[in-house]
C-alpha cells in the first residue's frame, strides 16, 4: 500500500476523532449542556407542582396541565447561541474545520437533548401511573403528545430540543457573520412572513382548515414535519458558518 493510499484510509478515522473532540470541547463547560438545562427542568417542575398543590388545596379537582414543561425546551435556544459564541473561537485555535465543529456541536446537542427526552418520558410514565401525582396534574404527560406512545413522545421532545438548538445556533452565526443589524432584519423578516401568512389564512377564512390539519396530522406527524424543517435550518446554518470570515 502506498503512502497516498494509507493517507486516504486514515483520513476518515482522523476526521471522526476530531469531531469527537468537538463534542468533548462543548462538554468542557458542563453548565451549558448539562447543569443549566437540568436546573431549568427541575425548577419548572417544582414551580408547576407547587401551583398544582395550591389548586388542589383550593378544591380544584379538574385535570391540570401547565406550560412549564416548555421552559427547558426553549432554553436550547440559549444552548445553541452559547455553543456558537463561546466555543467556536477555541475550535479555530485547535485547527478544527468548520464542518467538524458543526457536526460535533450538533452531536453534543443531540446527547443533551436525548437525556432531556428520556427524563420527560420517565416523568410522563410516572404521571400516568400516579394519576398526575395524585393531584390530577400533569407536567410531562400531555395526552395529545403521548397519543402514539412513549417512544413517539420521546421523539417529539428530542426533535424540539434540536429544533430550538439549531435556531439558536444559526442566530448566533448570523450575528457573528453579519452583525446585530442584519440579525434584527432577518428576525423582522421572519415576523413579517408569519404575519403575512396569518393575514392570508384570515382573508381566506381558512383557520378551521388549518386547525383541522394540525389535529389530523397529530403529534407524531407534526414531529416528522419538524424533522424536515430542522434539516433545512441546519443546512442553512452550516452554509452561513462556512462563509464566515476566519
Amino acid at each position: 500500500m502506498t503512502a497516498l493510499d494509507s493517507g486516504n484510509v486514515t483520513r476518515p478515522a482522523a476526521s471522526h476523532s476530531r469531531t469527537l473532540n468537538v463534542v468533548r470541547l462543548q462538554f468542557v463547560n458542563t453548565q451549558t449542556f448539562i447543569w443549566v438545562p437540568a436546573l431549568v427542568l427541575g425548577g419548572a417542575w417544582v414551580v408547576t407542582m407547587l401551583i398544582y398543590w395550591i389548586l388542589q388545596g383550593a378544591g380544584v379537582d379538574d385535570v391540570k396541565i401547565g406550560g412549564g414543561s416548555q421552559a427547558p425546551l426553549w432554553y436550547f435556544l440559549a444552548v445553541g447561541i452559547q455553543a456558537m459564541t463561546m466555543t467556536f473561537p477555541f475550535s479555530q485555535a485547535m485547527s478544527l474545520t468548520r464542518r467538524e465543529f458543526y457536526i460535533g456541536s450538533l452531536a453534543a446537542a443531540g446527547v443533551s437533548g436525548l437525556g432531556m427526552a428520556v427524563v420527560f418520558v420517565l416523568l410522563g410514565l410516572l404521571e400516568r401511573a400516579t394519576d398526575g401525582y395524585g393531584m390530577n396534574g400533569y407536567f410531562a404527560y400531555l395526552e395529545w403528545v403521548w397519543e402514539a406512545g412513549p417512544l413517539a413522545a420521546g421523539l417529539t421532545y428530542f426533535v424540539l430540543t434540536m429544533f430550538f438548538f439549531i435556531i439558536g445556533f444559526w442566530s448566533a452565526t448570523i450575528f457573528k457573520r453579519f452583525g446585530t443589524a442584519r440579525l434584527v432584519m432577518v428576525l423582522l423578516g421572519i415576523g413579517l412572513v408569519l404575519v403575512g401568512l396569518a393575514a392570508l389564512v384570515t382573508r381566506q377564512q381558512a383557520w378551521s382548515d388549518v386547525w383541522r390539519w394540525f389535529i389530523d396530522t397529530g403529534s407524531l406527524g407534526l414531529t416528522l414535519w419538524t424533522v424536515l424543517v430542522s434539516a433545512l435550518l441546519a443546512a442553512g446554518s452550516y452554509l452561513t458558518l462556512r462563509t464566515m470570515p476566519a
